[in-house]
């Protein structure tokens, strides 16, 4: 073999390395076409949007408050021998009357913080 076939050989191989990006490339710019008409085609079958008129609107008494109340939560009495134990399914959410007391219970001076936080504790 003379050098001019190894020329040609290692030339070869650069065009085709070069056509196999081009064509790899060409294929990812068709996929990223293709991938822009599907969307805007699923785009158009989709409903329209809401006009402004058909937008929700505030009640004429205004927004509406949050509530804040202290609920009670409903004491279980322990299970009598010889009666089954409750499941949860048989248990209503905790909570569910309205308290007597209305105040929020805050933090009192002398009384500990979190578990761990070195204080004294309730004095």
């Amino acid at each position: 073999m003379s050098t001019a076939t190894f020329v040609l050989a290692a030339t070869s191989s650069d065009v085709l390395d070069v056509i196999a990006a081009f064509a790899g490339g060409l294929f990812i710019a068709g996929a990223l076409v293709w991938a822009v008409l599907f969307g805007m085609r699923v785009q158009d079958r989709e409903l329209p949007r809401p006009l402004s008129q058909e937008q929700p609107r505030l009640p004429e008494s205004g927004p509406i408050r949050e509530i804040r109340e202290m609920r009670e939560p409903d004491e279980l009495s322990a299970p009598v021998d010889g009666r089954e134990r409750l499941m949860p399914y048989q248990l209503h959410h905790s909570g569910s009357r309205r308290g007597k007391d209305q105040h929020r219970k805050r933090w009192l001076p002398g009384s500990s913080g979190g578990f761990g936080s070195g204080g004294l504790g309730h004095v």
